[in-house]
C-alpha cells in the first residue's frame, strides 16, 4: 500500500521527465531558428553589398549637393527719399517692370541749371563768332587801308623828294614846299594808324578765337553735365534688371536710400546643381551624362538633369585661403571636385530655390 510521501514522489518524477521530453522536442527548432536567421540576414546583407557595388559602378551620386542660381541684388546709383515704392517680399515681377521711383525733383532742378548754362553758353559762343567775323572784316580792311597808305606815302615821300630839290635849286615856292612836307607828314600818320589798327584788328580777331575755344570747350563740358544730370534724373526710376522673384527686402516707402545701399534683390528662374564630387568619383564623369536628381522637398520626386562641367580646381583649391600643405604632419585628404548639372525639365512649377540640399546621380557608364 502505497504511502502519502510515495505519491509525492512519484508526481515529481513524472513532471521532471515530461520537462526533459518537452526540452528534447523543441531543442532542434530552436537550434534550427539559431542557423537560419543569421543565414537569411548574411544572404541579405551579401545581395545588397553586390547591388550597391554594380549600381556604384553605373552610377555616382553625393549628398554633398546644393541648388545655385544667380542673385540679383539692387542698389541705387542716386540718392534720396524713396517716393513710390511698388514691390513686396516674393512678388513676382518681370524684367523692365517699374520697381522703385526716387523723387525726382533735386534731379529735375539739377538739369535744369545745367541746361541753362548750357544755353548760356551756345549764346556766348554766338557773340564770339559774331566777333570773329567783325574781327575779320575789320581785319580785311585795315590792310587794305594800309596798301593804299603805303601808295599814298610812296607818292609823298616822292613828291617832297622832289619839292625839296626844287626849293633848293629856286625853282619851287616855299608854299609848293611846305605843302609837299605836310602831304608826307600825313601819309606817314596815316600809314602809322593803318597798321595800328591791323594789329588791334588782328589782336581783337585773335582774343576773339580764343574765346570761341574757351567757349567750345564750355559747351563740351556743360554738354556732358547735362548728360550726366539726365541720367542722374533716369536713375530715380529703378526696373527690373531681370524676371524673377523679389527676396530680402529692405527698403521702406520713404526711406532715404543712399547711394549703393542694397534694397532687395531678385532671384531668377533659372537654377541649377553644384555637386562637391570626390576625386575618385570623377574617373568617368564627363559633361552631357544624365542625372536624376532627388530634392529634399520632394521625396518621391526625381528630376531629369545632365552634367554641365566639371571645375577646373577642387573646391579647396578655388577657396579664398587655399591650404598649404608644406609642412612636416600632412596627411592626405580626399578632396572634392565641383560639379555644375543642370535641369533638362521644366521646375517652375517647383519650388525649388538657392540653397536646397539635394542628392544628384550621376549616369557614368
Amino acid at each position: 500500500m502505497s504511502t502519502p510521501e510515495d505519491n509525492k514522489k512519484s508526481e515529481q518524477e513524472k513532471a521532471v521527465k515530461n520537462q526533459t521530453d518537452t526540452e528534447i522536442d523543441t531543442r532542434p527548432s530552436y537550434k534550427k531558428k539559431r542557423v537560419i536567421i543569421p543565414a537569411i540576414t548574411a544572404v541579405l546583407f551579401l545581395i545588397t553589398g553586390i547591388y550597391f557595388t554594380i549600381h556604384s559602378f553605373f552610377y555616382q551620386s553625393t549628398d554633398d549637393a546644393f541648388v545655385e542660381g544667380h542673385i540679383v541684388s539692387i542698389a541705387p546709383r542716386v540718392s534720396g527719399p524713396v517716393e513710390k515704392l511698388l514691390i513686396d517680399d516674393n512678388q513676382q515681377v518681370k524684367k523692365g517692370e517699374l520697381l522703385l521711383e526716387i523723387d525726382p525733383k533735386d534731379y529735375e532742378t539739377a538739369l535744369k541749371q545745367k541746361e541753362a548754362q548750357l544755353a548760356e553758353a551756345k549764346a556766348s559762343l554766338d557773340i564770339a563768332e559774331k566777333q570773329i567775323t567783325h574781327s575779320e572784316a575789320e581785319l580785311k580792311q585795315s590792310t587794305q587801308d594800309i596798301n593804299a597808305t603805303e601808295s599814298k606815302l610812296d607818292f609823298a615821300e616822292k613828291d617832297f623828294t622832289r619839292y625839296s630839290k626844287m626849293f633848293k635849286d629856286g625853282i619851287a615856292s616855299k608854299q609848293e614846299y611846305d605843302h609837299s612836307k605836310t602831304a608826307l607828314v600825313v601819309a606817314k600818320s596815316e600809314h602809322k594808324s593803318a597798321m595800328e589798327r591791323e594789329n588791334a584788328s588782328e589782336s581783337m580777331l585773335q582774343s576773339s578765337k580764343a574765346k570761341r575755344e574757351a567757349t567750345l570747350a564750355e559747351i563740351q563740358k556743360l554738354e556732358a553735365e547735362v548728360e550726366q544730370a539726365k541720367l542722374n534724373l533716369s536713375y530715380t526710376k529703378i526696373y527690373a534688371p531681370e524676371s524673377g522673384l523679389i527676396t530680402h527686402r529692405t527698403v521702406e516707402q520713404g526711406n532715404y536710400v543712399q547711394i549703393a545701399q542694397p534694397l532687395f534683390a531678385i532671384v531668377p528662374e533659372k537654377m541649377w546643381v553644384v555637386a562637391n564630387y570626390k576625386e575618385t568619383q570623377l574617373t568617368h564623369m564627363q559633361p552631357n551624362q544624365p542625372v536624376e536628381i532627388k530634392v529634399d522637398t520632394y521625396p518621391g520626386k526625381k528630376f531629369k538633369g545632365k552634367v554641365d562641367s566639371i571645375q577646373r580646381s577642387t573646391g579647396a583649391k578655388a577657396s579664398l585661403f587655399p591650404p598649404e600643405n608644406a609642412v612636416g604632419s600632412y596627411v592626405k585628404i580626399v578632396q572634392r571636385v565641383p560639379v555644375k548639372i543642370i535641369f533638362t525639365e521644366d521646375i517652375s512649377k517647383y519650388n525649388i530655390v538657392p540653397g536646397m540640399s539635394v542628392v544628384p546621380e550621376v549616369k557614368v557608364r
